[in-house]
C-alpha cells in the first residue's frame, strides 16, 4: 500500500497551479452571492477556514425569503447580510463567489466580472451554453479570474491519475468508465426535476471535467436516461452517457435513485499500458496497475559505513494499492488554489477553453443541445 508522504515529490509535479507561491501573501477579501446552490455553505466554510488568506466580508442572497433562512445556519452565523449592489460596489472585495440557483449563475457570474470582479463560479455554471461561453470570455478579455468549482480537480488520486495519463504511465488510454450518484429525498427529486438535463448536468458534470481534462472534447455523445418511478414520478433519475474518442469510448453514469450512491461512486481508466482505477471518488484510494515500473526517485540508503545512492520507483510493475491523505476541508484546496493565482499572478491549469468545452459536453451528456 503506498500512502500520500511516500508520494510527496510526485505529486509536487500536480496538476494545479502557483503550488510553491510564497507563503506570506495579503488576504483577499471575499463576498459571496448566494446560498441556493448545494455546495453554498460548504464553500462558506472554507473560506471561514483559511483567515490567512482570506476576509469574509459577507454574504448576499438574492432570493427574498432566504436571507432569514441562511443567517440561522452555522455556514453564515455571524457574517454582515449585504445586497448584490453593496458587494459589487465595494473596490476592496476582489473576490465573488456565485453560489446562486443555476437559472440566476450566469447573470450574477456576468455582473460580477462586470464589476470587476475575480469569480468563483460554482458547477455546472449556467443554463444556457451561450451565457456560460459569454461570460469565460469576458473574463479573459478583461483579465479576470473565473474558478469553476469542481472539486475534483483538487483531489490528490485525482491529480495522481492525470499525471499518470499525461505522462504516458498507462499508455494509449483505451476506455474510461465513471459514475457518481446518490439517493434523492423527495424534496431534491422535485427540485431537479426542474434543472435542465436533470442530475447528469447537476451533478456528473464533475465527471465530465475530469474526462475532458483527460481526453479533450468528445467527437460524438450519446445520452440516455430512465425515470425509475415512472409514472408516478418521471424525474429521469438514472442516466447514461456515451463520449466516443478516436481511439477511446468513455462511460458516464449517474444515478440519483441509489441507496448507496456514495461507495458506488468510482472512476476507472484502462490504456495500452495500464490502468488505474479510483474507488470510492473522493477517497483518495485505489489501485494502479503498470506494465512497467514507473516514478523513479532518488533514494538514499546506508551500505556498510557508506550512504550509496540508489534509483528507485515508487510504483512497481503490476498491482499498486494506494491511499493518499485528501484534505479535511472538501473545498479547502480550490480557495487555496484561487489564492495563488490571484496573489501570485499565474494561470490555472484549466483554461477557458477547457471550461466552455467542459460546459457544452455536460450539456451534451445530459442530452441538451449545447
Amino acid at each position: 500500500m503506498i500512502h500520500r508522504r511516500t508520494l510527496l515529490t510526485g505529486l509536487a509535479m500536480a496538476p494545479f497551479a502557483g503550488l510553491l507561491a510564497a507563503e506570506s501573501k495579503p488576504r483577499l477579501r471575499v463576498a459571496q452571492i448566494g446560498t441556493s446552490h448545494a455546495h453554498a455553505a460548504g464553500k462558506m466554510d472554507a473560506l471561514r477556514s483559511l483567515p490567512d488568506l482570506y476576509d469574509v466580508v459577507g454574504f448576499a442572497e438574492p432570493i427574498a425569503g432566504r436571507q432569514a433562512t441562511a443567517q440561522k445556519a452555522k455556514s453564515f452565523a455571524g457574517l454582515k447580510y449585504l445586497t448584490e449592489t453593496e458587494i459589487l460596489a465595494d473596490p476592496t472585495i476582489r473576490v465573488v463567489v456565485i453560489e446562486t440557483t443555476l437559472e440566476d449563475s450566469a447573470r450574477a457570474a456576468l455582473a460580477a466580472l462586470k464589476a470587476g470582479k475575480h469569480i468563483h463560479l460554482d458547477k455546472p455554471g449556467a443554463e444556457k451554453h451561450a451565457d456560460f461561453v459569454a461570460l469565460r470570455r469576458y473574463a479573459a478579455e478583461k483579465g479576470l479570474t473565473v474558478q469553476m468549482g469542481y472539486m475534483l480537480r483538487y483531489n490528490p488520486a485525482i491529480q495522481l491519475l492525470v499525471r499518470a495519463v499525461k505522462e504516458g504511465w498507462l499508455g494509449e488510454v483505451m476506455e474510461i468508465d465513471a459514475s457518481m450518484g446518490k439517493l434523492l429525498d423527495e424534496a431534491n427529486r422535485k427540485r431537479f426535476a426542474q434543472i435542465p438535463g436533470g442530475g447528469m448536468y447537476e451533478l456528473a458534470c464533475h465527471l465530465v471535467d475530469t474526462v475532458v481534462t483527460l481526453l479533450g472534447a468528445p467527437t460524438s455523445v450519446q445520452a440516455f436516461g430512465n425515470a425509475t418511478r415512472a409514472p408516478q414520478d418521471t424525474f429521469v433519475d438514472n442516466q447514461l452517457a456515451v463520449l466516443s474518442y478516436p481511439k477511446a469510448t468513455v462511460t458516464i453514469r449517474c444515478n440519483h435513485a441509489d441507496p448507496f450512491g456514495g461507495p458506488h461512486r468510482a472512476l476507472a481508466v484502462r490504456g495500452t499500458r495500464g490502468a488505474m482505477e479510483i474507488r470510492p471518488l473522493e477517497s483518495g484510494k485505489g489501485v494502479l496497475r503498470l506494465d512497467e515500473p514507473r516514478d523513479t526517485a532518488k533514494v538514499c540508503r546506508q551500505v556498510g559505513d557508506k550512504m550509496v545512492m540508489f534509483a528507485e520507483p515508487r510504483f512497481k510493475k503490476g498491482e499498486n494499492a494506494f491511499a493518499l491523505d485528501v484534505p479535511k476541508g472538501r473545498y479547502d484546496e480550490e480557495f487555496r488554489d484561487l489564492q495563488r493565482v490571484i496573489v501570485g499572478g499565474q494561470a490555472f491549469a484549466w483554461s477557458a477553453d477547457h471550461d466552455i468545452a467542459v460546459h457544452a459536453t455536460a450539456l451534451r451528456a445530459a442530452g441538451l443541445t449545447p
